[in-house]
């Protein structure tokens, strides 16, 4: 997962991006990267880190120019140290072109091949992004052949794209001297949204970034769409996709959006109330609502959740965890040690709300299972009477590979295990999960135009239809970054592949 922003504006766009993308932090954290266009030559930054760290006074006044690209980073594709594989990539023909990417290519090693045998392009990392971006060079060279570039010219080459690319993709390029070109796959996993204000047209992961900017939201960019912004601020939109179909992942709404992000017609926080209702019918056929003394949320996707369970339970809502913000996601830490202590390090515990209690935990998901193990512990160790477990998602139990960073099948700790045994391996004296039907329902209510989701890590269903178990040992084999055997032994979130979102 990834974030990405486009602007088009009549005043300098530097510092827009960089705003923009302290709102994306929480979509990635391992590298940042900007790039402007003044008078069709690019200037860029980029490097690992957080964006507060990656671009400082002189790296900003190094970036003139009315339209550009960013994007936060968090590795599921290539290899995670490498500095060159931050983004924007950047390809000098046709005209020159950069892009951001988020989401991931599953036919990305064909694709690689086809492009060094056929296309006769180069690639020169591991990412599925530099791949996508010459896929859209090579597509976009053929449909001018040499002529004037035209605004069909650019949706018929997205058009070809669609046809030779699979995966998940939001995509944002700029290409040089004519515009900003924003297209999303024809099943629309990924989020996109577009908005403007009177200086300029923005283009975003999540619309929080436009209100966060003093940008009116406008609308989410459709399923297999592609829309071209030209350096006027003109907006042409082009279906682009054959068949096209609204599946956007559901991990967005369970745990990776901003609660105050609109996402496909839906609140991320309304999303979650309804998780958090259709968990409390789950709780009350599992432990009487009389065996639980308070409900108390595991910071932070998880409370909306958390307090609507409380409130249709009658039960009372306290916080039991103080969260160290200063500390990084535990899915980001290497090594299984070193989340452990990073759990420790980033939750405290306020103790008078566990002493001598039955307490119901609430966490937006289970992935690995050792945070929850450890956060059990800790709940323990703070004097708690008994202690349950809710998750607001259903069991994982299938790899994801459209750019979320699930572990493989066997380090999910719902692989091959009943509740029960998950329930044992996390120390809790009951666990309840959220029904698969039901959470589909309780999110897909919101918006009755979603042709479904991909739910594949709940379900094992690929929405794109072409993902074999062959295609997931590939995938997992080509995870990028494992320097050694811990390097991204990640608590939280893993992926089995590796792509730039």
């Amino acid at each position: 997962m990834c974030g990405i922003v486009g602007v088009v504006s009549n005043a300098p766009v530097n510092q827009l991006i960089y705003d923009s993308l302290l709102l994306l932090q929480h979509r990635g954290q391992d590298a940042a990267g900007i790039v402007t266009q003044r008078e069709r030559k690019f200037f860029m930054h980029k490097a690992k880190g957080m964006v507060k760290d990656v671009f400082r006074t002189r790296d900003m006044r190094s970036l003139p120019g009315n339209c550009g690209l960013g994007q936060v980073r968090y590795p599921t594709a290539g290899n995670a140290f490498s500095e060159e594989e931050a983004q924007p990539f950047y390809v000098n023909a046709p005209y020159g072109i950069v892009l951001v990417h988020n989401g991931n290519l599953t036919n990305a090693h064909a694709l690689k091949a086809e492009l060094y045998t056929t296309d006769h392009r180069h690639i020169n990392t591991e990412s599925d992004s530099e791949v996508l971006l010459n896929v859209l060079a090579h597509e976009l060279d053929k449909t001018t052949r040499g002529a004037t570039l035209q605004v069909q010219d650019v949706f018929d080459a997205v058009r070809n794209v669609h046809r030779r690319v699979r995966g998940s993709y939001a995509v944002i390029a700029l290409i040089a001297g004519h515009g900003v070109l924003a297209f999303r796959d024809p099943y629309g996993i990924r989020p996109l949204c577009m908005g403007r204000n009177k200086d300029s047209v923005m283009l975003a992961s999540e619309s929080v970034v436009l209100e966060g900017t003093a940008h009116q939201f406008e609308r989410d960019i459709a399923p297999g769409e592609a829309v071209f912004i030209d350096l006027q601020g003109n907006v042409t939109g082009q279906q682009c996709a054959e068949t096209p179909t609204l599946n956007p992942c559901i991990f967005e709404f369970v745990y990776l959006a901003r609660p105050d992000s609109s996402m496909d017609g839906i609140s991320v926080y309304q999303a979650r109330l309804n998780l958090g209702a259709a968990l409390a019918k789950r709780v009350v056929s599992t432990v009487s609502p009389d065996q639980i003394d308070v409900v108390i949320p595991i910071p932070e996707s998880s409370r909306p959740s958390a307090t609507q369970l409380a409130h249709l339970l009658g039960l009372p809502y306290r916080e039991g965890f103080v969260k160290n913000r200063y500390v990084g996601r535990t899915f980001i830490m290497p090594g299984q040690a070193v989340r452990q202590k990073s759990v420790r390090q980033k939750l405290n515990v306020i103790g008078s709300e566990f002493k001598g209690r039955n307490v119901l935990l609430v966490d937006d998901s289970i992935v690995r299972g050792t945070t929850s193990k450890e956060i059990v512990q800790m709940a323990r160790d703070a004097g708690a009477n008994k202690v349950y477990m809710a998750s607001a998602a259903p069991p994982v139990r299938f790899p994801n590979v459209y750019g979320i960073d699930m572990p493989t099948a066997d380090e999910l700790v719902a692989h091959g295990r009943t509740v029960d045994e998950i329930r044992q391996l996390i120390g809790c004296d009951e666990l309840i999960y959220q029904d698969v039907e039901a959470m589909k329902l309780a999110i897909g209510s919101l918006n009755p135009a979603i042709s479904g989701f991909d739910a594949s890590c709940f379900d094992g269903v690929y929405v794109t239809g072409d993902i074999t178990a062959a295609d997931i040992d590939r995938l997992n084999n080509s995870r990028g970054g494992d320097e050694d055997e811990n390097s991204q032994d990640n608590s939280r979130l893993a992926l089995p592949n590796h792509s730039e979102g």
